[in-house]
């Protein structure tokens, strides 16, 4: 017996409803990319420190792909390097920050602020200035305790890993 109006309409709609979670599954997978381990970060990175961002200014870009953005740069004071050669205090420029009252929020990097510690996986750009390795995942912020915020891993952890792949 062929099915009726009423039952083909509604294995129609089933369809469509698993095709669109499955898609929509997908693509939120892939827009979030996998996470890059430890060593991975250390060695990618032309510099690894330990730093505190001292100050920030917040100025218009161009980017490789002609988009006006917003740049924080960030001079963060060096307390501590566990790869490179940086100096004291080094030029940290992050898409995102306010400036004539717009504000820019990029989804794949941390809000950072003056006085924040943080352990920064950092990449040589033009202009003597670096950007974080990886984006986001080139900057762990640091508790009062040494660890990273929200998670386990400890500085000690950091630096073990950072020895190790130096060898």
């Amino acid at each position: 017996m062929p099915p009726t109006c009423a039952v083909l309409k509604k294995r129609v709609v089933t369809a469509a409803i698993c095709g669109l979670v499955v898609g929509l599954g997908s693509i939120a997978g892939a827009s979030e990319g996998r996470v890059a381990p430890l060593s991975e970060r250390v060695t990618g990175a032309g510099v690894v420190v330990v730093a505190t961002p001292s100050s920030m200014s917040a100025s218009w870009k161009e980017n490789a792909f002609g988009d006006k953005l917003i740049v924080s740069r960030f001079t963060l004071h060096v307390e501590e390097t566990l790869k490179g050669t940086p100096a004291a205090d080094v030029a940290l420029d992050l898409e995102g920050g306010t400036l004539d009252g717009f504000t820019l929020r990029v989804s794949s990097l941390p809000t950072l602020v003056p006085g924040e510690r943080a352990v920064f996986f950092l990449d040589a750009v033009d202009g003597g200035a670096y950007h974080a390795h990886l984006q986001g995942q080139g900057i762990l912020k640091l508790d009062d305790q040494n660890f990273v915020k929200g998670t386990s891993l400890s500085l000690d952890e950091i630096r073990r890993v950072a020895v190790s792949a130096a060898n």
